[in-house]
């Protein structure tokens, strides 16, 4: 039964959930908040027995005989890597990532996930199990193999595996002997321009050169440093760099507690949080992330001459979040139901003229910043403080979003208290 102890990969556009024993048991596709290819993770307690008829949603890398496995991050890197132990003293490595990196001047963050299997001592037998699921965990897809890949088909979507590991063992799911690398690149149905073995190995170089040139380029201090820093990339994993957004958790309907049901879809973006992560970033010298996010913010303000906001967006701005239910889902540890959308876009939370006026007015203030404040964009955030000062002493569903109950709360006060006074020092 998998347990939150959890790796994470990604690379600003999909982001995928990796267990102790290397099963990937969660992602979404083609972007963060896509419907979840990889949905183990909500899929009941036993997803994972072969003829579990309704288990699947996973991508498993199975050692023979496996006796431990120890899961580690390559330093300063989104890169996990998990070592799986035999009994037999047999043990072989497994490299996870999503590619990241610099190409043609711009970034390169496809949605594709690349798998390197390592053998390292005397023969290990490995065997490989990937088992998307489609439709919310409803659909089995239909398999197709090619020359070099395997093709998993529904009416809405075509995912490709292309690698140089032998395909009928990948798709009967037979045991092999690892006797050298094996590369699966799992993702968007296109064919690679270069062999399989290849484009994973640029991929990896690329990746962590990219990952560590990053963190090179931050400012932590000495103390709590490797925290300070793997907190740091996790954090920039949960932003949507297409459109600057950051979502509040990269899963949906982990329980707040055991069996209370409620279960929220967090893939989201809640300025109130995305502020705190943005300025946590911003003072560890990671600017662009700060940059993508006004983006996102200005582009909302835009849209709201009357100067009224929900609480929550999706990442492309949406603000039609109505929830909904996925039936075949039976949840985390069965503990359902499992939730896309959230009802909370509809509440009063008057907080957030706080958390966007605190988060745009930063290009007012930060001369580290390429876009800069400009008369329309105050005028814009002028209209947002007014609202403020209408609302400071009005009851909303506070930052706690307590349904059915209104109140007024003393953050919600302060939040519009901080807009104005910012506003007031431009």
């Amino acid at each position: 039964m998998t347990d939150l102890n959890l790796g994470v990969i990604g690379n600003c556009s999909i982001a995928m959930l990796v267990d102790d024993a290397a099963r990937i048991v969660w992602g979404g596709f083609p972007r963060l908040d896509g419907e979840p290819i990889f949905c183990a993770l909500v899929n009941g307690t036993d997803p994972y027995r072969p003829d579990n008829p309704s288990g699947g949603g996973y991508f498993a890398i199975e050692l023979a005989n496996q006796t431990r496995s120890e899961p580690c991050y390559v330093p300063n890197s989104a890169i996990l890597c998990t070592r799986l132990y035999g009994e037999d003293g047999s043990s072989a490595e497994v490299i996870d990532f999503a590619p990241r990196f610099a190409l043609h001047e711009r970034m390169f963050r496809p949605p594709l996930i690349v798998r390197r299997i390592f053998p390292l001592s005397g023969k290990p037998r490995v065997r490989i199990r990937l088992r998307p699921r489609f439709g919310w965990g409803g659909l089995r897809p239909r398999i197709a193999s090619g020359s070099n890949h395997i093709r998993y088909v529904s009416e809405d979507l075509t995912l490709r595996l292309t690698t140089d590991a032998p395909l009928s063992y990948v798709v009967e799911e037979r045991s092999f002997v690892l006797d050298m690398p094996v590369n699966l690149i799992f993702g968007a149905d296109e064919t690679l321009q270069s062999g399989t073995g290849e484009t994973a190995r640029m991929f990896h170089e690329r990746t962590l050169e990219h990952w560590r040139n990053w963190v090179r380029s931050m400012s932590v201090p000495f103390d709590w440093q490797e925290e300070s820093i793997r907190a740091a990339i996790t954090l920039k994993l949960c932003n949507f760099e297409e459109t600057g957004a950051i979502v509040a958790a990269l899963t949906t309907s982990i329980p707040e507690s055991p069996g209370s049901r409620r279960n929220w879809d967090y893939r989201l973006c809640w300025p109130r949080d995305a502020y705190f992560v943005v300025h946590a970033l911003n003072r560890l010298g990671a600017t662009r992330t700060m940059e993508d996010y006004l983006g996102y913010i200005t582009n909302i303000v835009s849209e709201n001459s009357e100067g009224i906001l929900r609480p929550v967006y999706g990442i492309t701005r949406s603000a039609d979040l109505d929830e909904r239910e996925a039936p075949a889902l039976a949840g985390y540890r069965g503990m359902g139901p499992v939730r896309i959308g959230n009802q909370a876009y509809e509440q009063i939370q008057n907080d957030v003229y706080g958390s966007v006026i605190l988060a745009a007015t930063h290009v007012f203030f930060d001369k580290r910043l390429v876009r800069t404040g400009n008369p329309q964009l105050f005028e814009r955030l002028e209209s947002l403080g007014g609202q403020a000062v209408r609302v400071f002493d009005k009851p909303d569903a506070g930052l706690w979003e307590l349904r059915n109950r209104f109140a007024v709360h003393t953050f919600s006060s302060l939040m519009c208290w901080a807009a104005c006074d910012r506003l007031s020092k431009i």
